[in-house]
């Protein structure tokens, strides 16, 4: 028998400021850009442990035409802007959600496509139970 090797433990960080100016990277989208900004993250999907909070910063346009499912839990809180869910690969249809909505998804369900009509900025905490 063979242990696996501990989780990257999350630092413990105190209230810092986050630099919205800098430090976003681009994440993948069917159209429009879709860009992430990274707070905290011991996230490990090989080894199916940890967890990562990010920011995701959706322009206006953006979208992701297909449905996604993966095999860790999310929670999402849209900050500001809308989001579409369950629209079409154009991002027509579905159902809008705006600031302060809230979705909590565990692992294996299918969820989106997905679009944003104005924009928005969402944080979201991808984690393993």
């Amino acid at each position: 028998m063979h242990d696996d090797p501990p989780a990257r433990a999350r630092p413990h960080r105190e209230f810092f400021r986050v630099d919205l100016a800098s430090g976003w990277t681009r994440a993948p989208s069917s159209a429009g850009t879709i860009d992430e900004r990274v707070l905290v993250d011991s996230f490990d999907p090989e080894r199916r442990r940890g967890s990562r909070t990010r920011l995701v910063r959706w322009s206006a346009g953006a979208r992701l035409s297909q449905a996604v499912v993966h095999a860790w839990s999310e929670d999402v809180f849209i900050v500001e802007g809308d989001l579409v869910v369950g629209c079409d690969a154009d991002g027509l249809g579905g159902e809008a959600f705006g600031p302060y909505t809230f979705a909590t998804r565990p692992p294996g369900i299918v969820h989106g496509p997905f679009a944003s009509r104005g924009g928005c900025v969402m944080l979201e905490t991808q984690y393993y139970e």
